[in-house]
């Protein structure tokens, strides 16, 4: 019998300062992504692209703060349809849009958790930790905040009532490469494991990664992958409004991908931050693309050369 995944698209572009990501999930499908995972054996159902109305402000003591009113109705429709692909399928993807879109569907994963008496486990790849509140966040971006969010942190009135928050102790962190003060606060007082470039730089990709999925093995845990365009290198994903040097290399990031491919663990995925007005010819959205089906199962093998 065959796997199921979904492919959700969450054309979300208020957390962000830079337009554009609202193609995301029309990048992804243009690229090929339903069919290289039906290549792989997969059921694949394409379950169309999100979308919310006109809003009514909200306002904010924060005068940076920006599109709160739209971001608070994403949050809300995007929990509640990841509880609901969490429960119809085994791996849902979701195609976004900006980081703010973790919000909902993180919180919605770990609604699907709670349901089946499991925790929820993390892997947050990134360059940035995402660890503003709407109080600490200084450019108004809110696609700074989904982890403090969904971690309960306090300062999140304006957002929707959390029902079912992640522990922090089960979120891995990988690729950080740039963090603002209040973020580095907070993450010494939550105690989440990061592993930034420098650490990586010296332990390698593999052993943090295994020792987590380790973790989550051991706890019968469900796991949710946040994938960010910037977690990559800019050198070989252009396509991101938040490009900071030094990210991950083609190499790297496969190998990642086709280990959690290898745990069996991985149970809902997000696809973030793809910006194809910034891009070259597909280039970041055929990688994002190729990098999601190792995930999903493809082998270094089924690899081919390609002419340009």
């Amino acid at each position: 019998m065959k796997k199921t995944c979904s492919l959700l698209g969450a054309p979300i572009q208020t957390g962000a300062s830079q337009p554009g990501c609202v193609m995301g999930p029309a990048a992804l499908r243009t690229a090929g992504l339903a069919r290289v995972l039906a290549e792989l054996e997969w059921e694949v159902s394409d379950l169309g692209d999100l979308a919310i109305g006109p809003q009514t402000p909200l306002p904010h003591a924060n005068p940076a703060i920006h599109d709160l009113a739209e971001t608070h109705a994403w949050i809300t429709i995007l929990a509640r349809a990841a509880q609901d692909a969490a429960r119809d399928f085994d791996l849902p993807v979701f195609m976004g849009g900006d980081h703010a879109m973790a919000a909902g569907t993180v919180s919605g994963i770990a609604a699907h958790a709670a349901s089946l008496n499991r925790p929820l486990f993390v892997l947050w790849l990134d360059a940035h930790p995402d660890l503003h509140t709407l109080d600490t966040t200084t450019s108004g971006n809110l696609h700074g905040t989904p982890v403090s969010y969904f971690t309960a942190q306090p300062g999140f009135d304006a957002y929707p009532p959390l029902k079912h928050a992640v522990d922090p102790a089960n979120i891995c962190m990988m690729g950080i490469r740039s963090v603002d003060p209040a973020e580095r606060d907070r993450i010494t007082a939550t105690g989440i494991e990061v592993h930034d470039m420098r650490a990586l730089d010296e332990t390698g990709v593999l052993a943090p990664l295994r020792a987590f999925l380790k973790r989550v093995r051991a706890a019968n845990g469900l796991l949710h992958v946040s994938f960010d365009v910037d977690f990559l290198d800019p050198a070989i994903a252009p396509a991101v409004g938040t490009t900071v040097p030094g990210g991950m290399t083609f190499r790297e990031a496969h190998l990642i991908m086709e280990e959690l491919c290898d745990s069996a663990l991985v149970t809902s995925l997000d696809l973030v931050e793809l910006n194809p007005f910034l891009d070259e010819r597909g280039r970041t959205a055929k990688l994002i693309r190729d990098l999601t089906a190792s995930l999903f199962g493809r082998r270094v093998l089924d690899r081919m050369t390609r002419s340009y």
